[in-house]
């Protein structure tokens, strides 16, 4: 593990990384694991008082808020990350929310904001970075989930949202191809952060889980740390897919296998669970800024 760590320190220092939705979870435990490698990070996020604590332990690092839905506002921030950084190498664009949401009679505005948050701040925060990145050392990172390839119940909009995370990732692999540059997706089961906590705070949620077969997969929830090891490797190798656990890189290439037996296994006490979730109010795990202020 510590010749590990020494090799993508090596190949980590001097990076300059801007991320996404930094101000906890993922992104802030990332901006910590770069900056202890030796990259030069930058901070986006929605909550200043987190941010502020995130980039200190960063040596200092710059910081903006930033609500990714805002294209002008994104552009603002990414430009200058850019300044401050003196360039841009890396771009994980982390960003995102979930709250559960039946299909039937679920409230549509959930999956309005998903796809505000997830997928048009990811294609934001793609397209102000990309001319910066499309360069030899260049990457971008779209941060997916597992729940982009295999769908369960209640995670409707969350699932349409990250599946079209991992459609805009790989389309941007192609696209800075031509300039050297490289894109990856990263697919995450449930990590050990906040967010999950409240995405399985509710109590249709709690029932779900409870209801699943005992030792399934996606029934655990995975140490964050497991995580940011596989962010580690994976943005020093600019690498095409990053996967934890270790299991969910081996659903991904049968993903048409995996979903009949994930429908089969989540029926025992569906209906009820259902009729919970249609009549429970839930928040998204981030609060958004109102769009009409």
């Amino acid at each position: 593990m510590m010749r590990d760590s020494a090799r993508w320190a090596a190949t980590l220092t001097g990076r300059r990384v801007l991320i996404t939705g930094a101000a906890r979870g993922i992104g802030a435990a990332l901006a910590g694991r770069l900056h202890e490698r030796g990259a030069r990070v930058a901070l986006a996020g929605l909550e200043p008082e987190r941010l502020a604590v995130v980039a200190e332990t960063c040596g200092a690092a710059p910081w903006w808020t930033c609500d990714v839905t805002d294209r002008a506002r994104v552009e603002e921030v990414v430009n200058s990350a850019v300044r401050g950084l003196g360039g841009l190498d890396v771009i994980v664009a982390n960003a995102g929310v979930a709250a559960q949401m039946p299909v039937i009679a679920g409230d549509p505005s959930v999956l309005e904001q998903s796809l505000r948050v997830n997928v048009l701040g990811v294609h934001n925060t793609l397209r102000a970075a990309g001319p910066h990145i499309s360069h030899e050392r260049g990457y971008a990172l779209a941060v997916s989930s597992l729940a982009a390839a295999v769908q369960a119940p209640l995670l409707g909009a969350y699932s349409a949202s990250k599946a079209a995370v991992e459609a805009l990732g790989n389309t941007l692999r192609a696209e800075l191809r031509p300039w050297g540059a490289k894109a990856g997706v990263a697919y995450f089961a449930e990590l050990d952060t906040d967010m999950t906590r409240r995405g399985f705070g509710t109590e249709a949620a709690s029932a779900l889980m409870r209801a699943a077969p005992k030792n399934s997969f996606g029934s655990g929830v995975t140490p964050l740390r497991v995580g940011i090891d596989a962010l580690e490797r994976g943005i020093a190798r600019r690498s095409r897919r990053i996967a934890a656990p270790w299991w969910v890189g081996g659903v991904l290439p049968i993903r048409m296998v995996v979903q009949p037996v994930v429908d089969h296994a989540v029926q025992r006490g569906l209906r009820d669970i259902l009729d919970i979730a249609r009549n429970e109010q839930v928040e998204l795990t981030t609060p958004q800024p109102d769009p009409d202020h």
